[in-house]
């Protein structure tokens, strides 16, 4: 089975914005559930086919710290 990897990062928007690795897929969303939802039917539009496949989410965050 195919495997799509998303890098999930948090927009300086509000909420999130995921990029597939390996494919021009892109989408946005509120919150990570919702980001899931759209990261499904972004791929199922993309391939425009029957074939299943596994999506992988890597969230980054990044930390700022003062010293």
């Amino acid at each position: 089975m195919e495997e799509i990897i998303f890098m999930v990062e948090e927009s300086p928007e509000g909420g999130f914005i995921a990029k597939g690795l390996g494919v021009s897929i892109f989408t946005e969303a509120d919150t990570i559930e919702a980001l899931k939802v759209m990261v499904k039917d972004a791929v199922k539009c993309h391939f425009d086919d029957s074939k299943r496949r596994i999506i992988r989410l890597h969230i980054v965050s990044e930390v700022v710290i003062a010293a």
